[in-house]
């Protein structure tokens, strides 16, 4: 069985014991409980900063529909 976890877990993992993301959420656990709060929002202020000192990156379409 597939499950789509980012549309089926929304309310916590369905799958328990049987998931098979569950060593990411061990690891995200102990991130949580072994870093300070500030040191958290400095990490997220030093990633904002660089996506705002990147260059802009343009989407184009693969097949463009002529009007």
């Amino acid at each position: 069985m597939t499950v789509n976890c980012a549309e089926a877990c929304i309310n916590g993992c369905i799958l328990g014991d049987q998931c098979p993301h569950r060593e990411y959420a061990t690891i995200a656990t102990q991130f949580i409980h072994k870093t300070s709060l500030d040191k958290m929002l400095e990490i997220a202020e030093e990633s904002l900063r660089k996506k705002l000192m990147a260059p802009a990156q343009w989407v184009l379409p693969e097949n463009p529909q002529s009007p």
